[in-house]
């Protein structure tokens, strides 16, 4: 079967569905990161999305297009927490039953939080089998529709919810900076920002330790990784999809990478100076700054932070980590 490509039209339709249901996250300033970089930084908050992350965007707007049948019968999905945790509630809130593929590493705090929308969930070893083959078994035994969490046009319609909010709200940007894991919300973010701020670049920012979508975007041909090694567990994807990659290649201007500490830095920066709770693959964009791998001195830049689901004592552990603190100018 073809499905084609979703438009910025599918991202406008998205809203509507998502209008008095997903929270229009705020968007933060910082002027000690200002002065850092030299730019004027915009972060858009999706760590406050119902949730916790932009995964509800594209979770309710997808379930929302469901045919009643294929809502009786329920959905599967499989995800390593955030998406999980966006399909349970999507599911709670319109009656659909949800079953979930969990890696038995998922962390604790996406798992009890799965659980408590009143998702049943499968776990499975990472190293004996794939989430996407234990899912599609699932779901041919029980008849279940499969919302995966990144290759379909509604959730990539419903996260590119999140630009659209921001550059409504800010204005045009000169720099757009994404998380990329498997290019839901990058795609969805490009859409947006082609049709609102067409001169806007569009980057999207992954972990070195899980660069399929650079290598895929820089040589135009699909790369995958297994199970990378970065705390960045939201990145962890094995590679960008059939609709993504295409997406990605078409609308976004540029791929990044950075490295693990500049992750945690970020990380502890948002958390300090901001007083965000944010999970490492969040941080992603700050990230791209702190390490200069993209160049914003004098521009407007808008920084999606897409979530904040992580655990407090798993956090601590990361910063005790840090052997040095980022060098920040006194806060103003």
């Amino acid at each position: 079967m073809i499905i084609s490509l979703p438009t910025y039209t599918d991202v406008q339709a998205a809203a509507r569905r998502l209008e008095g249901i997903a929270h229009r996250t705020p968007v933060m300033r910082s002027r000690t990161l200002n002065r850092l970089t030299q730019a004027s930084l915009f972060f858009k908050c999706e760590n406050f999305q119902r949730t916790g992350s932009f995964k509800f965007r594209g979770a309710y707007n997808a379930m929302a297009t469901l045919s009643e049948a294929e809502r009786r019968r329920g959905v599967l999905t499989y995800s390593s927490g955030n998406h999980a945790q966006a399909l349970a509630l999507a599911g709670r809130l319109l009656g659909v039953p949800v079953t979930v593929v969990m890696p038995q590493n998922a962390p604790e705090v996406k798992r009890r939080a799965t659980a408590s929308y009143g998702a049943e969930l499968v776990f499975y070893d990472p190293e004996q089998t794939t989430r996407e083959a234990l899912g599609q078994q699932l779901a041919a035994e029980r008849g279940l529709a499969i919302i995966p969490p990144y290759d379909h046009p509604h959730i990539i319609a419903g996260q590119g919810t999140a630009a659209r909010e921001l550059l409504e709200e800010v204005g045009p940007l000169d720099v757009l900076l994404v998380p990329c894991g498997g290019g839901g919300l990058l795609s969805g973010s490009a859409l947006s920002a082609r049709a609102l701020a067409p001169r806007c670049r569009v980057v999207g920012v992954e972990p070195a330790q899980a660069d399929d979508a650079t290598r895929s975007f820089r040589t135009g041909r699909l790369h995958r990784v297994h199970n990378p090694d970065t705390i960045a567990d939201g990145a962890r994807t094995p590679s960008l999809g059939h609709l993504t990659f295409p997406l990605v290649r078409q609308y976004v201007d540029d791929m990044v990478t950075v490295s693990e500490k500049a992750i945690l830095q970020a990380m502890y920066v948002l958390w300090e100076r901001l007083k965000l709770v944010i999970e490492p693959t969040g941080a992603l964009p700050l990230a791209a700054l702190l390490e200069n791998r993209v160049a914003v001195a004098g521009q407007r830049v808008g920084l999606i932070l897409s979530g904040g689901n992580v655990d407090l004592r798993r956090a601590a552990e990361l910063f005790a980590r840090l052997d040095q603190l980022p060098a920040l100018p006194p806060s103003v």
